[in-house]
């Protein structure tokens, strides 16, 4: 199987600086540009056999997008949302230090932010999904997933099998798209973050 994940294109929280996560926003008019641009390049390059989406508007509008560009079917997945980020979500930078500072030391990966979930319960809903998609979608070929940097970092640590607590990072820009390959043996990254469809 190969898995083509693909993050959402810019959208108005982007413009409004503020802690997205759960906050629902829309695209932004550059972001639906940038999710067509993408459609384009993955529909020509690498038609996706199945679409599977987070419910997010920013995600599921791209992966809209991506569907009616490559024809085929998008299924929605609760799981592929971004980190449950409780009561950040849609506060601004500045006040999200002000009303819920960050606790001196940072806060442990297992202790949840008020409302939301935890870094360790984040990192298991990717380990959780991404099983789900291998098992579940082992039939086609090619399977395209459209979500958000932090669940896509996340999917990529499943994939390589790396420890909870490390500090690699996979960032995503809009629209950035990873490859790669699935099989019992072993996973092989055709590529990360490409964008050459936004020049």
């Amino acid at each position: 199987m190969e898995l083509i994940m693909i993050r959402h294109g810019q959208s108005e929280a982007d413009l409004l600086r503020v802690h997205e996560g759960r906050a629902d926003f829309p695209l932004t008019g550059l972001g639906e540009m940038q999710a067509w641009k993408m459609a384009v390049y993955v529909t020509t390059n690498f038609k996706p056999d199945i679409i599977i989406a987070s419910p997010l508007k920013r995600a599921h509008r791209t992966a809209e997008i991506l569907k009616e560009s490559a024809d085929c079917e998008c299924v929605i997945e609760e799981d592929l949302m971004e980190f449950n980020n409780g009561v950040l979500a849609g506060l601004s930078r500045e006040e999200a230090l002000t009303k819920h500072p960050i606790p001196e030391g940072g806060r442990s990966i297992h202790v949840p932010i008020e409302g939301g979930e935890s870094e360790l319960e984040f990192r298991m809903r990717a380990e959780k999904v991404l099983h789900k998609i291998l098992n579940d979608y082992k039939t086609y070929d090619r399977v395209a997933i459209v979500s958000h940097g932090g669940m896509i970092s996340n999917l990529l640590k499943s994939l390589l099998q790396l420890p909870v607590v490390t500090q690699a990072a996979f960032p995503t820009g809009d629209t950035g798209i990873h490859r790669v390959d699935v099989t019992e043996e072993k996973r092989v990254i055709r590529f990360l973050n490409r964008q050459e469809h936004l020049i």
